[in-house]
């Protein structure tokens, strides 16, 4: 998605601009599966370094639940920065959320907060796509609508207002506005576009198997009704 955002940007800047992508790592918090299944026995024998027992076997009871502990991977992401070809000054800031980004905690979406913040104190233009369901959304100063997805735009010159797209999960994505200096006007990012060349590209439709269940988390019930009508509607279901 950025990589195919970045592109479709490059094409409308006027030779004062670039756009470039910037790589970052982030820790992932990621439950790995077993590669094999574990057996536990229903009984455990004593070693005889065990301490004593009066010579009585004493039998253990397995343990009521074997879980995966998360690890932290590293993860590769990037974000797209248009800068000023002369002064190679940052103009505006262009995020894709990741799960890293929306996980409750100092090291997560408290993290994204502060950078953010950042961001507006530098007088850069942001523009945040949060394409995730679940975790927690970017903060702002009043609740945000019950929506799948949801697009921030913070325009440097009306700080701390910020404008905001809620897309539910029914809704093409949208046309958005990424703004430049003064007086240059904005350019165009067809986020539906965009989306729909990187399954294109990609051949999703070949790695998808659209007959499992919805990924987490769970949809409500209009959503769920609308998706299955519109898998079986393509033949997927």
């Amino acid at each position: 998605m950025i990589t195919a955002s970045c592109d479709a940007l490059q094409a409308q800047l006027n030779p004062n601009y670039v756009a470039v992508i910037t790589p970052y790592v982030l820790l992932e918090s990621i439950e790995i599966a077993p590669s094999r299944q574990a057996f536990i026995p229903d009984i455990g024998v004593l070693r005889d370094d065990a301490p004593d027992t009066g010579g009585v076997a004493v039998a253990i009871a397995p343990a009521p639940l074997t879980l995966p502990v998360p690890l932290d991977i590293p993860t590769r992401y990037a974000r797209i920065e248009i800068r000023s070809v002369l002064q190679q000054k940052l103009i505006t800031s262009i995020e894709l959320l990741s799960p890293a980004n929306k996980r409750p905690g100092a090291d997560g979406a408290d993290a994204y907060d502060k950078q953010r913040q950042a961001l507006f104190a530098a007088g850069v233009h942001l523009l945040e796509l949060d394409l995730l369901r679940g975790g927690v959304r970017p903060r702002l100063a009043r609740p945000l609508p019950p929506a799948a997805y949801v697009v921030y735009l913070s325009r440097s010159y009306r700080y701390p207002m910020v404008d905001v797209w809620p897309i539910a999960l029914a809704d093409p994505l949208p046309m958005l506005p990424v703004p430049l200096s003064y007086p240059d006007p904005d350019v165009a990012l067809d986020l539906g576009n965009v989306l729909w060349q990187v399954y294109r590209n990609a051949r999703y439709e070949r790695l998808v198997d659209y007959r499992a269940d919805p990924p987490l988390p769970e949809l409500g019930p209009d959503e769920r009704a609308w998706l299955d009508g519109q898998l079986r509607e393509r033949g997927l279901r």
